[in-house]
């Protein structure tokens, strides 16, 4: 081969599409070559030319622009040009000038319609929309078992039932006579019931709880109830079901979120079967599930900080094998959850119980369930407005501040904000917080909004739910009608930019620590999630995860077609890109940050990272038009 061909090859077999080539095609495509040279401020293409050959970017920089002279793209090495029109009747869709003096390789159209029909990877790259990173983050997403697999499918028998007016003793017989370990509680209802199904004698019937065997040890024998208890007097106020077309990943985190063993699972209202954490277990080799497990099992603090070499190692193990930003996102948020509800539960078995109601939440990362393995703690805590503060603070005080020590003993270091239970004006009556929301919409400023962008986020891990409940229906229902707020909230999402050049290139910090390196959760991943709570809350959306809050905006098509998939897409690729750079972290012993080095990823994993970056840009300039400042 000769040594320009050669040079040609080499070249492009680093950048996607041409990445998974075989050699035969990639062979095929460097012989076809042919090099065109543009000086800077040329017109590379025209609207609507004839157009007979891909090009290829092999140095220097074209802009791409709408019909409506709008700039559209910025392309440079390694970047593709020209296949949405050779897809199109050959004719050239989007007008295109060099703005460095650039170097093209130009592989015509015979080649090109040869490498689609031949290699599928290609074809799906150049067919669809926004390709790079759609297809990336599609193809983790077919990879991962757990997001396909339904919950039916690990279910070996049908579901063993009592009516709940039947005793336990009754329930334990029926349990031992069918070996399983929990059976489902039923009470007689009428065909007007939403919640009733049709049983197999024609009646109608409604699921109203779960006994299993560790509810016979807890609520009857160490309770010393009798086995003539009735079985409705010793059932669980809430039951957490899910349905049979879900996602075993639902199940388990389901599981984990609910800290249960057991998991009725419902086709429609009719019980079809018990998923137990066994199996599970079975299908995924994931420790998530019993890591909450030894949580709850650990006496003390020392116990848990003995837990975080398997926090990490579950971590480790979600991202290798193949787990979405959304799932990693949620176990560590369950299993941080998990270890504040212990904390508190040790807490209060020493100070005694608290003297008024009260909601321990949790805002930032862990609210939304997309905690990483590098985190600080950011909680409050909600009391009841009975609360008088000359008798009841100490205990309230004294709780925040083992919660937070023990937190920090774990892993999860201090707050450097001081948006901790620990601090008095985050350890206030539910009318006082009520007044803080309410003022921070009605009349933002610089501090307003930044508790906005922090306390928005927000969920109850322990308490009252109800407390964090009606504060999310404040922001929800009086957030979407403050044109000033969404305003202001739009600009503050602005504070923080996408790490890119005017060429695309990337900005890198200079810092000195981390020279030369990107910040990937402060220049992507939180001014996404900036961008995406805005959204949110102008729609009146009540979900805290970001990808959910996005599904909200989607149904009310508040964004223009197809802009939420490509805020998802972004959102998945650079949580993803940070996820597995905190992982290698781990594995080498090192600790793990948010700081990535360009020069150290892909090509493929560059070039998809700017792609994020500029649906990020774009975004960010969106906001600004769609929530405009009103006029005083």
């Amino acid at each position: 081969m000769e040594a320009e061909v050669r040079e040609i090859r080499d070249h492009i077999g680093q950048f996607p599409p041409f990445e998974s080539l075989s050699e035969e095609l990639l062979d095929e495509v460097a012989q076809s070559v042919e090099v065109a040279y543009f000086k800077s401020g040329s017109t590379v293409q025209e609207y609507g030319e004839p157009i007979e050959s891909l090009r290829y970017v092999r140095s220097g920089a074209i802009e791409v622009y709408r019909h409506n002279g709008e700039l559209y793209n910025r392309l440079s090495e390694g970047d593709i040009l020209g296949h949405t029109g050779l897809m199109h009747q050959r004719r050239a869709r989007f007008p295109a000038k060099a703005i460095e003096d650039t170097l093209l390789y130009m592989i015509p159209a015979q080649v090109f319609d040869r490498l689609c029909s031949a290699d599928d990877n290609f074809a799906d790259f150049v067919e669809l929309s926004g390709p790079r990173l759609q297809s990336t983050v599609q193809q983790n997403e077919r990879e991962n078992d757990m997001m396909v697999t339904r919950v039916r499918r690990l279910l070996g028998r049908s579901p063993v039932s009592i009516e709940e007016s039947a005793s336990v003793g009754e329930a334990a017989r029926r349990m031992t006579e069918s070996q399983v370990s929990s059976i489902l509680l039923l009470s007689a209802s009428g065909a007007e019931d939403e919640k009733a199904f049709v049983g197999t004698d024609g009646g109608h019937w409604r699921l109203t709880g779960i006994l299993t065997d560790q509810d016979l040890r807890i609520r009857v024998l160490a309770a010393e109830g009798t086995t003539d208890t009735r079985l409705a007097d010793i059932k669980h106020e809430r039951l957490v079901t899910i349905q049979s077309d879900e996602a075993v990943y639902e199940a388990m985190m389901a599981m984990l979120r609910n800290n249960v063993h057991h998991l009725p699972v419902l086709h429609r209202r009719r019980p079809v079967g018990v998923v137990h954490l066994s199996d599970i277990v079975r299908y995924e080799t994931h420790s998530s599930l019993y890591l909450v497990s030894n949580i709850f099992n650990q006496s003390s603090v020392k116990g848990l900080e003995r837990l975080m070499p398997d926090v990490r190692a579950a971590f480790v193990r979600l991202v290798e094998e193949g787990a979405t930003s959304k799932m990693v996102g949620q176990a560590m948020s369950s299993i941080g959850r998990s270890l504040i509800r212990r904390l508190i539960e040790l807490a209060e078995a020493e100070i005694g119980p608290p003297p008024v109601p009260y909601c321990f939440m949790v805002n930032g990362s862990m609210a939304r369930n997309e905690q990483s393995i590098s985190t600080d703690q950011d909680n409050a805590l909600i009391i009841d407005d009975s609360f008088i503060p000359e008798e009841h603070d100490a205990w309230f005080a004294d709780l925040a501040k083992r919660v937070s020590d023990g937190l920090d003993a774990c892993g999860y270091t201090y707050c450097t904000g001081g948006i901790m239970g620990t601090n008095p004006k985050w350890r206030q009556p539910l009318s006082v917080w009520k007044r803080y929301f309410d003022e921070w919409i009605s009349d933002p400023d610089p501090e307003r909004l930044l508790h906005s962008s922090i306390f928005f986020d927000l969920e109850a891990v322990h308490g009252e739910e109800r407390f964090v409940e009606q504060l999310q229906d404040q922001v929800a229902a009086k957030g979407q009608q403050s044109p000033l707020f969404l305003a202001a909230m739009a600009r503050n999402a602005l504070n923080r930019t996408p790490p890119l050049g005017f060429f695309r290139t990337f900005v890198m910090e200079q810092d000195g620590k981390h020279n030369n390196s990107i910040n990937i959760k402060r220049r992507g991943t939180a001014p996404l999630v900036d961008v995406i709570r805005v959204h949110a809350i102008a729609v009146g959306s009540r979900a805290q995860n970001s990808f959910d809050r996005l599904d909200d905006i989607s149904e009310a098509k508040s964004l223009p077609a197809g802009q939420t998939d490509k805020l998802r897409y972004a959102l998945e690729f650079i949580a993803m890109v940070r996820v597995r750079h905190q992982a290698y972290e781990l594995k080498h012993d090192q600790k793990p940050d948010n700081n990535i080095e360009p020069e150290k990823v892909s090509d493929g994993e560059r070039h998809n990272l700017k792609d994020a970056f500029q649906v990020l840009s774009n975004a960010q300039k969106f906001l600004r038009f769609r929530y405009p400042m009103p006029s005083r």
